[in-house]
């Protein structure tokens, strides 16, 4: 089961063509092209593709499609094994011509989204061409195309598969060092909106109710929340607001990103957000969000994913560690389900969401021997 240089060189050369494509999630076009190139090269290697279109966010925008991917002669209501990705990036279009172009420098390989997620979810896939007729459970994979934005009109379609596993292999970037993941934080995401009066800022500046000044109450209130000692972290990650220097803002808005180390915390900081009141009554304000990734806590399922990865791992030479780590990724939602589930299985990688983004090429081979292993002791 070990990868030959010749299955590297064509990883490599296939991986080329993924990251060529660049999939932000807001550009469904985008991300449904690399959606139908992996479809297929499914279908070529005698997989079954189930399609899942019209898919929206929060607001109503369009997403791209979700698709899931199987052996059709393996088909059961056995509870086998998901294979979990997503190919939505966070990089605009224009990346790879501008900032953050194709290019290797010694073992490390750079492009848009090419360590979250595009490696990972490509030896997702080369594991469930290869070994799907051979492993002793039956293997699903699921590639959705919103996981960027928290999963908005995946999260039941993650759950439904999930359901079907015995446990889940999420193909997220791996941690340099050779690090897994077996646990992550909760994440929470609000928008804040104020509506004021507005007004000229010389001649009737007394009349107007600036919503900036009240927006600038509310971060400091949101940013106060922080509390490192109990793994609690709140960011004011997104502003906007007013017209002109020489106007009272009528309007200003923010995005909040909230996360914690489990349910119960959720549910507290939830409260605590949702609750906030305008500082200045005369102005509007409007707080909306959720959790919208519930927390992942390593569990005796998960310890027990952890150490068969370690024995792998020793088998092949290596040294693995698991860490719990404040980034959310959709293989909460099947750990919080009571399913284990390890994470960051796929090509060891840093910087994503960076300029600085990529991958480690001599991680490659190790993460083959790792998925292809776990997939087939079953």
């Amino acid at each position: 089961m070990k990868m030959s240089p010749e299955d590297l060189s064509s990883f490599l050369a296939e991986l080329r063509e993924w990251v060529s494509i660049e999939t932000p999630t807001a550009s469904p076009e985008k991300v449904d092209a690399l959606g139908r190139l992996i479809i297929s090269r499914a279908r070529e290697a005698g997989l079954a593709a189930e399609v899942h279109g019209g898919n929206r966010d929060i607001h109503g925008a369009p997403l791209g499609d979700h698709m899931v991917l199987y052996d059709p002669e393996r088909m059961s209501n056995e509870k086998g094994i998901l294979l979990l990705g997503h190919i939505d990036t966070v990089h605009p279009s224009g990346t790879l011509a501008g900032g953050l172009p194709w290019r290797q420098d010694g073992d490390r390989l750079y492009g848009p989204g090419i360590a979250d997620m595009k490696a990972g979810v490509l030896l997702a896939f080369r594991v469930l061409a290869g070994f799907s007729r051979k492993s002793p459970l039956p293997i699903r994979m699921l590639i959705v195309s919103d996981e960027e934005i928290g999963s908005p009109s995946s999260r039941r379609l993650i759950e439904e598969e999930a359901a079907r596993a015995k446990y889940v292999l999420v193909t997220e970037p791996g941690r340099p060092g050779n690090g897994i993941v077996s646990g992550r934080k909760g994440v929470g995401r609000y928008f804040l909106s104020c509506h004021g009066r507005p007004a000229h800022s010389g001649r009737a500046h007394a009349e107007g109710r600036s919503a900036i000044r009240e927006l600038a109450h509310q971060i400091l209130a949101l940013e106060a929340m922080t509390d490192e000692s109990r793994g609690i972290t709140v960011n004011v990650g997104l502003i906007e607001g007013g017209t002109g220097a020489n106007v009272v803002a009528e309007h200003a808005s923010a995005v909040v990103d909230l996360r914690v180390p489990d349910e119960a915390t959720g549910t507290e900081m939830n409260g605590r957000i949702l609750g906030l009141k305008a500082a200045d009554p005369d102005v509007e304000l409007t707080v909306e969000g959720a959790i919208n990734r519930p927390g992942y806590v390593k569990d005796r399922g998960i310890a027990a994913l952890v150490e068969k990865a370690e024995r792998i791992s020793r088998a092949d030479g290596q040294e693995i560690f698991d860490l719990s780590t404040g980034g959310g990724s959709d293989g909460n939602f099947s750990a919080a389900m009571g399913v284990p589930t390890l994470d960051a299985l796929g090509v060891v990688g840093h910087g994503a969401h960076t300029l600085q983004e990529h991958i480690e090429i001599s991680s490659i081979p190790v993460r083959w021997n790792l998925l292809t292993e776990l997939v087939m002791q079953g």
